[in-house]
């Protein structure tokens, strides 16, 4: 049971953000316990986030033949998954209060917003929303959690908007088509699959880019030489993103496509991680 639950939480996107979370958290100088703290609350509102989305989706992923979907296969039922989403999203709340108001305030939008999402944004030209601002206040979560609270850079909000553009197309593709045949017409579908592979790249590679002048402190008038790690990151990125924009002029998304938006996803991750205490912008008053 507590297998098939977890399998219908959507794993992968669910540890990679905690994952994320956690590296940004060590990065801006959090003590080890709160950085703890904060993975739970991550996992925690994924977890609901997933379980939600194979609970509403349910219906439609039996059709498409789903058979990744535990709920899809029948083997774990429509109302074991609600009442975990549920539970989760539930204890979320106390569980986000634990690391002061503003964090948890800036995890309740995450929150709310990949629940919107779920409920029908998913299938409308504003599809993208939900990700810009949920995944927006994300360094937000881990900023507020520092004690005191730690206002975030405005770029750093930049870059988690930009990422989370990139993680709905890039999350859209592979099931367009199923998508599609049930009713599903988010953004990725209307622009198409080639479009929609070229966003996912174009948006990954801004990212990077600004994270490099965030940490350069050029957004504030400070300008200084960036961290070499940061700026190879960057470089990196931009390289995956030219090869997979050629790429997807030339063929139609396939693994490559989506390894190489991965990998550029990663790099991304590290050019933010190396920023450290320069993900915040001052001292919350």
């Amino acid at each position: 049971m507590v297998r098939r639950l977890f399998a219908s939480s959507h794993p992968g996107p669910t540890v990679a953000v905690t994952v994320l979370a956690v590296v940004l958290g060590s990065a801006v100088g959090l003590p080890p316990l709160r950085t703890a703290l904060l993975g739970v609350v991550v996992f925690v509102g994924q977890l609901s986030i997933g379980w939600s989305n194979d609970w509403l989706d349910a219906r439609r992923d039996r059709r498409s033949g789903r058979q990744d979907k535990p709920v899809a296969r029948g083997d774990l039922s429509v109302s074991a998954v609600r009442a975990a989403a549920l539970l989760a999203g539930a204890a979320s709340i106390p569980l986000s209060a634990s690391l002061g108001w503003a964090s948890a305030a800036s995890h309740l939008l995450f929150l709310v917003c990949g629940w919107a999402y779920n409920l029908g944004l998913k299938a409308t030209a504003w599809s993208v929303v939900p990700f810009i601002v949920g995944f927006g206040a994300l360094p937000a979560v881990v900023t507020f959690a520092a004690v005191p609270p730690i206002v975030p850079a405005a770029w750093t909000l930049a870059v988690g908007g930009l990422f989370g553009v990139a993680i709905h197309f890039t999350n859209a593709l592979p099931d367009l088509e199923d998508d599609l045949r049930t009713g599903v017409r988010g953004l990725p579908h209307r622009l198409g699959a080639r479009t929609a592979g070229r966003t996912a790249f174009v948006a990954l590679g801004v990212s990077g880019v600004v994270a490099v002048l965030g940490q350069s402190g050029i957004f504030v008038g400070r300008p200084t030489a960036p961290p070499i790690v940061g700026v190879l990151g960057a470089v990196g990125v931009l390289a995956l993103v030219v090869w997979g924009l050629v790429l997807v002029g030339t063929r139609a998304p396939d693994r490559l496509l989506f390894r190489l938006i991965i990998g550029a996803a990663l790099l991304v991750t590290v050019v933010l991680a190396v920023a450290g205490t320069n993900l915040g912008a001052a001292e919350a008053g």
